[in-house]
């Protein structure tokens, strides 16, 4: 039957079936004129759907709150990005976005930024907004070229690096530091561990709610252990908020920065690139490393930390040909026989 109009308190609401399925809600309106209109356009909609595939009617505001509920925005800075992309495309249909649109939304959001940018605030969160909905069968998955860019060496905390910054920071900000370097943890992920995911017996940290959905279980080296210690238990370890964080690491880094020439103003993030280089120098094969830090794909993986590989020296004796070796050889021998 056609979808009713009918008051509850000071607001219209509507209710009916259509196409098979049964529909109620409210309009939003206490004008019974335009209350009738919602609910014409609502019965509208949902012949459509019926007729042409949900596809027919979901617009990308839709596809963003149906990405939002199902807890897919891990930060706040995640949020931004999708609100922005939010106003650009408003109520447009989701199968009126080609990736040739989506690409050039990216320059139109962010004329003045690179490549690298435009693919981390556009690209990607808009293609997993419409591909989330592609799961769910309300429309077709979509593939979007991302922009090209030159692929830096990202500098990561080492040892050395470490003793110094928690030799002169703050207890906290150490603590934090020597987590994320041993367990690849992403600021977000340690804001997030409670005492209750901490087991100094076994010494094990369970790391909850990661960006790739999976929980896992570094091990604890016993730096670590004695660095979270000795934090007070009257909150999470690393339960303050995320700007007092990151002010408090800038303070420190600047702070030991006075103090040793040349010292690397490093962030966070540098932390987990750290873990990555460290093993991956230690010998610890690709597939290993990725799975202690929790990186979902071993190929991204290589392709971002290969220069931090041992085969990567294999060209050290590149000279070296069968007559140079053998000269080398007989140099050698005429040096021990003298």
């Amino acid at each position: 039957m056609p979808l009713k109009i009918y008051k509850r308190g000071e607001t219209y609401h509507y209710r009916g079936t259509v196409a098979g399925r049964r529909l109620r809600g409210a309009t939003g309106t206490s004008d019974k004129a335009i209350a009738a209109r919602i609910a014409a356009e609502k019965e509208a909609a949902e012949w459509k759907r019926d007729l042409d595939g949900p596809g027919a009617v979901l617009t990308f505001a839709k596809a963003a709150i149906l990405y939002r509920a199902a807890g897919k925005m891990n930060t706040k800075r995640q949020l931004k990005y999708l609100e922005k992309i939010e106003d650009h495309w408003k109520d447009t249909l989701v199968k009126d976005m080609t990736a040739g649109a989506i690409r050039q939304s990216a320059i139109d959001l962010y004329p003045n930024a690179g490549p690298a940018t435009r693919n981390r605030q556009v690209i990607t969160p808009t293609r997993a907004v419409i591909n989330h909905c592609a799961d769910s069968d309300l429309c077709p998955p979509i593939r979007i070229k991302k922009f090209k860019f030159e692929q830096k060496i990202k500098q990561p905390v080492m040892v050395d690096w470490l003793d110094n910054f928690t030799a002169h920071a703050r207890p906290i900000t150490a603590a934090l530091a020597t987590f994320m370097f041993a367990t690849a943890c992403r600021i977000s992920e340690a804001r997030r561990v409670t005492w209750d995911d901490i087991d100094f017996q076994a010494k094990t940290i369970l790391v909850r709610k990661t960006k790739n959905k999976k929980e896992r279980m570094p091990n604890m080296p016993q730096r670590l252990l004695v660095a979270l210690a000795n934090l007070p238990r009257d909150r999470a370890p690393f339960g303050w908020g995320d700007s007092t964080l990151r002010r408090w690491w800038d303070e420190d880094v600047a702070a030991v920065a006075e103090v040793l020439e040349s010292f690397p103003r490093l962030t966070f993030h540098s932390c987990r690139h750290g873990f990555a280089t460290t093993l991956l120098r230690m010998g610890i094969d690709p597939k290993t490393a990725a799975g202690l830090g929790g990186w979902d794909s071993v190929t991204l993986f290589i392709d971002t930390y290969s220069h931090a590989m041992p085969k990567a020296r294999l060209t050290d004796n590149i000279f070296d040909t069968p007559a140079t070796q053998a000269n080398n050889k007989s140099n050698k021998i005429k040096r021990i026989r003298q």
